[in-house]
């Protein structure tokens, strides 16, 4: 559990999940926010291993967007470059590590959420 972030919490509340009702709202209202949010590209390291992504921690990518895969509120993906194509992580799994101010709000803010 992590400590309650009173400025956070009030930023999730007014600007994410804002008139959002029901789980399906608030995962849209999440893509939305990342997805107006972060600017693209950036540079990011991978901070731990998931089943469903084949970058090893430690591994820095760059992240060129975001996809428009049906959003979730326990899983948002961004799209990165890796090897020779385009390919889909978690973006839980990532820790900007050369972006934006908003960029770094925006994903700290998703990392808060998932583990409040």
């Amino acid at each position: 559990m992590v400590e309650r972030d009173e400025e956070r919490e009030e930023r999730i509340k007014m600007e994410i999940i804002v008139d959002a009702y029901h789980e399906h709202e608030q995962a849209m209202g999440w893509h939305i926010y990342l997805e107006e949010t972060m600017d693209f590209p950036f540079e990011a390291r991978c901070t731990e291993e998931q089943e469903v992504s084949p970058l090893d921690e430690g591994e820095t990518v760059r992240v060129i967007g975001k996809p428009s895969s049906e959003p979730s509120l326990r899983q948002q993906f961004v799209t990165i470059k890796w090897m020779d194509g385009e390919f889909g992580v978690p973006l839980s799994q990532l820790e900007p590590v050369d972006a934006s101010d908003d960029t770094e709000q925006a994903v700290s803010d998703w990392h808060y959420w998932l583990n409040r």
